[in-house]
């Protein structure tokens, strides 16, 4: 690698890696934070649900918008900004004292960082060939990886040491640093169509919605990508709890299985997935098989809590570390100018599904136990609930053939 491109990957690599390690502790914080939290407060699983939650519908809501910004203004700038918010968001909810402020901070934490994962994306497909990109992707979802494993054992550990509001209040701090070092280092690339207005910037997106292409994996980017989101950020600790007896230390430590092999999957497209792409191996094939793996991996933690959780749960953080090949698969299809809105499309549906399926899972087994059923009964049912909305997104998914053609559509819509 020549030196000034290897100058480049590490000014570009490094600010929106530690974006996006922040994003996905932030994201899955609450696994770890939130039986404290809602002991300390007094709060019920609906409650709960809705607080965690709160991430992912701001983070869905400024999707569309991001999209716009990002292929406007750039990557550089608009995430260094944002992030400043999440910032103010995470120093909100250390301080907060009530359910609303605690929502509230969660709400401006996820706008903070909604842009990590895309702007990242977009910084890519500015700089480097499609090639390489696949490769950049896994390693930057390599570094998200590592914000799952900090929540979860590492952050169990620190509350033992410290409270969870000194915790928000310290990672408030890091994430100003880190928005500094994308501001001052993260080179920046003329955009191109950057002086677009606004009827034809919304043109694009509704381009990308009425695409045939988006919508064979927008219902799994809903369902199997946003119900994994749902469930790590929350719920499986819960159902670990409930369902398989585990004590809080245990829960941590299965939850840093899962991130460990959520790691490994990034850390395999980080090395292997350009050379898979130069010998002819389809990114399509791997994504419909990791997600038929997920579901059955998913369907079989409803049905054997106990006896096949050890494994299970590592083999879904396996899948979902693939799942993000969807975005380059939805990307293709269009062209650069529309890299960010189709990304951010995807990533809409994402978490929209998290964000309502979080919420909704909490909301139905609050119902279910004040119908009368017991804790158990509930969170079987409530699991079942979200493994059939998958099961039909994957049928869904399959029965459009792997490798078919682009859509010919795709062309750019007119001025």
């Amino acid at each position: 690698m020549n030196p000034d491109l290897r100058r480049l990957l590490v000014r570009l690599f490094l600010p929106f890696a530690a974006g996006y390690f922040l994003s996905y502790l932030y994201r899955t914080v609450n696994a770890v934070l939130g039986p404290v939290i809602a002991h300390e407060l007094h709060l019920p699983d609906h409650a709960l649900g809705l607080l965690t939650s709160a991430y992912f519908l701001a983070f869905g809501a400024a999707q569309l918008p991001l999209g716009m910004l990002l292929d406007r203004f750039g990557p550089r700038r608009v995430e260094a900004v944002l992030l400043l918010i999440a910032a103010a968001g995470a120093g909100m909810f250390a301080l907060a004292e009530t359910l609303l402020g605690l929502t509230g901070g969660r709400a401006l934490i996820g706008l903070g960082v909604a842009a990590c994962l895309m702007a990242s994306f977009k910084a890519f497909s500015q700089w480097f060939q499609p090639e390489r990109q696949a490769s950049l992707t896994g390693w930057i979802m390599a570094a998200g990886g590592l914000g799952a494993l900090t929540a979860a054992k590492p952050l169990e550990l620190a509350l033992g040491l410290v409270g969870w509001r000194d915790i928000m209040l310290a990672l408030a701090a890091v994430t100003v640093v880190v928005s500094f070092a994308l501001w001052r280092f993260a080179p920046e690339k003329p955009q191109a169509g950057g002086g677009d207005g606004l009827r034809r910037q919304l043109a694009g997106v509704r381009h990308i919605f009425s695409s045939r292409h988006f919508w064979i994996y927008g219902p799994a980017g809903f369902w199997i990508v946003g119900g994994f989101m749902a469930v790590q950020g929350l719920w499986a600790s819960r159902w670990m709890n409930v369902m398989e007896g585990l004590d809080a230390p245990a829960v941590a430590a299965r939850l840093t299985g899962m991130g460990i092999c959520m790691l490994g999957g990034f850390l395999f497209m980080g090395f292997f997935a350009t050379a898979l792409v130069r010998r002819g191996v389809s990114l399509d094939t791997v994504y419909r098989r990791a997600m038929i793996v997920a579901c059955i991996a998913f369907a079989l933690i409803c049905v054997f809590p106990r006896s096949a959780g050890a494994w299970l749960w590592p083999a879904l953080g396996a899948c979902f570390s693939l799942s993000n090949i969807g975005y380059s698969l939805v990307a293709r299809a269009f062209p650069p100018a529309l890299s960010g809105r189709a990304n951010t499309a995807l990533n809409l549906l994402v978490f929209t599904g998290a964000f309502g399926l979080q919420w909704g899972l909490g909301v139905l087994i609050d119902a279910l136990r004040g119908n009368g059923w017991d804790i158990t009964a509930a969170y079987r049912i409530a699991f079942f609930s979200l493994a059939g909305g998958q099961l039909l997104a994957l049928v869904w998914l399959l029965k459009t053939p792997a490798d078919q053609p682009q859509d010919a559509s795709a062309a750019a819509p007119a001025p």
